[in-house]
């Protein structure tokens, strides 16, 4: 073997470690000698975080489920997943869970407002009430319950008390029903529960139920497209219409 190739072999060799070493640094592997022994980091802004985490878990979340499998939250409006929604036509403001839950809840608001009775009349004082306390839901096998985890909206809950029927005409009925099978069931009214709350409007599906992300993207694309979703009035004594919404019952 020639001095020129080994010469050439000593400059790849040389070369390849290099490489290897920047590649090292550039993932963190690399951050002291290799002859050094590894230490533990003292990573404060790792440490702040998990702090942060398990202040937001004591200042929001119970661990408690409501009566439809959703998890009750202590606060609105504060970093977690329950918020205050303006509900688009009516002039009203809702809380409730953000994402696919407020889609579908506001659209049950929206056509409530427009084909049954309209909320927020000059002078009404609680038009639609959403989240509440789950110190003031006490019984989290009652479907009110599923107010404390932004999964329920009761409407006027002045005049519909919890227990009593006989609040709507059968007019008025019927399009409740329509607006309930327009949710494929995803949401219950009240009013057909054995106990009756006829102003209950709640989600009937657990967490992670894929009815609710298919209706939840249905009602958005109602939205959307003119001529369509709430606001456009439909013929809810329709056979077709009357046989969906009878599924739900």
């Amino acid at each position: 073997m020639s001095p020129t190739d080994i010469t050439r072999r000593q400059a790849l060799t040389a070369a390849a470690g290099l490489t290897a070493a920047a590649s090292l640094a550039s993932t963190g592997l690399l951050a002291t000698p290799a002859v050094a022994a590894p230490r533990p980091l003292k990573d404060d802004k790792l440490k702040e975080a998990l702090r942060r985490v398990e202040a937001r878990r004591r200042r929001l979340l119970t661990s408690r489920p409501s009566a439809n499998g959703w998890e009750m939250q202590k606060a609105v409006d504060d970093g977690g997943d329950i918020v205050t929604r303006h509900v688009a036509g009516t002039g009203l403001n809702v809380s409730m869970r953000m994402g696919d839950p407020e889609t579908v809840l506001v659209h049950v608001i929206r056509r409530f407002h427009y084909e049954v009775d309209t909320l927020g009349l000059p002078g009404e004082p609680n038009p639609v009430e959403g989240w509440v306390a789950p110190s003031v839901a006490r019984d989290s096998r009652l479907p009110e319950s599923n107010q404390a985890s932004g999964t329920a909206v009761v409407v006027r809950p002045d005049f519909y008390p919890p227990g009593v029927r006989g609040g709507f005409t059968t007019a008025q009925q019927l399009i409740i029903r329509d607006i309930v099978a327009d949710t494929e069931g995803v949401v219950r009214w009240g009013g057909d529960d054995r106990r009756p709350y006829e102003g209950l409007f709640y989600l009937a599906v657990r967490p992670g139920d894929a009815r609710l992300a298919r209706v939840a993207a249905e009602i958005r694309t109602w939205d959307e497209t003119p001529g369509s979703g709430a606001g456009v009035i439909p013929d809810v004594t329709s056979p077709s219409r009357r046989r969906q919404a009878a599924r739900y019952r």
